[in-house]
């Protein structure tokens, strides 16, 4: 390190304030990410585009906290690790995360939101604010591209958010054993980003519900890209008949959907497995003899059609017969 040259960083004034970066003290805080957040936040506009899709049914002359500042915080604060509510109790005085609202650091006037307000944000939001956060959330995606791409990849994947207490619409869910809300994410797969999301109870979400929102959001992105192939990928629940109608037949999409093993999908893997057997066995064997480090595992692959008894038609079936140390694992998955 004895060439290194430190260097201040400097950012875009808040309030009057010059800011900048060191370690000479002064008004302290653990809690730089904010700060970051803030400068990417006002080159891509998202709590900006988020904030106008929530009718704010306060007065006018009793706001001290405008939308857009509410969801900044409490959007900085998740990112930042601080998920509970509660936690804006002692941080709305923080000086970085109040920079990061662009707010004066050291007014105390300017203090942020805390815990009681960020409750009644939460319980003012009904249906048609979150129908539109979810649309905001797709336009901030199709923004993010300058152009049409050539094609995108939708990763579908719904993800337990446990619940503590008794949050409305929380239930148990026996796959992930604990109270939640059940999400649906959507990223997209090449980029990994978010697309967009949908909050959910916790049960089992059935094929119509799943279908109802792809055909939604497929129309979306239709609307600004019509000429981009789509591919669609999920794990088995989502090869249901609503979601494959959906689907099947459309112009430029395509999808591939994990499958549940069953008594007749396992019978058609059955000869494939025992022949990734024989395989893993022979090169196993042929490394001992040479010395050498056995194979981690073998696998092969196989195709046949099958239609499952609620399906309109039949589709092509991929199985991948894999043998490993620990045991067999075939996985199949459903293309057109």
């Amino acid at each position: 390190m004895a060439y290194s040259t430190p260097e201040q960083l400097s950012f875009h004034p808040v309030a009057g304030h010059t800011i900048r970066a060191d370690f000479e003290g002064g008004a302290l805080s653990s809690d730089f990410g904010a700060l970051l957040l803030r400068g990417i936040d006002r080159q891509i506009g998202l709590t900006a585009r988020l904030a106008a899709a929530i009718y704010d049914t306060r007065h006018p002359s009793y706001i001290d906290h405008p939308l857009r500042d509410l969801l900044a915080q409490r959007i900085y604060q998740i990112a930042s690790g601080y998920a509970d509510g509660n936690d804006a109790n002692s941080l709305r005085r923080d000086p970085l995360f109040k920079l990061g609202v662009e707010r004066s650091p050291l007014a105390p006037e300017q203090d942020l939101a805390s815990a009681p307000t960020f409750s009644r944000l939460e319980h003012s939001v009904d249906r048609k604010d979150l129908y539109r956060l979810t649309q905001a959330l797709g336009a901030h995606f199709v923004a993010s591209y300058p152009e049409p791409p050539a094609a995108i990849v939708l990763d579908l994947d719904h993800t337990d958010d446990p619940t503590h207490g008794q949050q409305e619409f929380a239930f148990y869910n026996h796959y992930y054993k604990n109270y939640c809300y059940l999400p649906l994410f959507i990223f997209e797969g090449l980029s990994g980003a978010l697309v967009t999301a949908c909050l959910r109870p916790g049960t089992r979400p059935p094929g119509r519900e799943n279908a109802m929102i792809l055909v939604r959001l497929l129309a979306f992105l239709r609307r600004h890209w019509p000429r981009t192939h789509i591919l669609v990928r999920g794990d088995s629940h989502f090869a249901t008949p609503e979601v494959i109608e959906v689907l099947a037949h459309r112009h430029l999409i395509d999808f591939v959907f994990g499958l549940a093993g069953n008594p007749i999908l396992l019978r058609h893997a059955a000869p494939v497995i025992q022949e990734a057997r024989r395989l893993h066995q022979q090169r196993t064997a042929l490394a001992q003899a040479h010395h050498a480090r056995p194979p981690d595992s073998s696998r092969l692959y196989a195709e046949f059609a099958y239609g499952a008894e609620s399906w309109a038609q039949p589709w092509r079936v991929i199985l991948k017969a894999e043998v490993m140390a620990s045991g067999d694992n075939p996985a199949l998955s459903s293309p057109p």
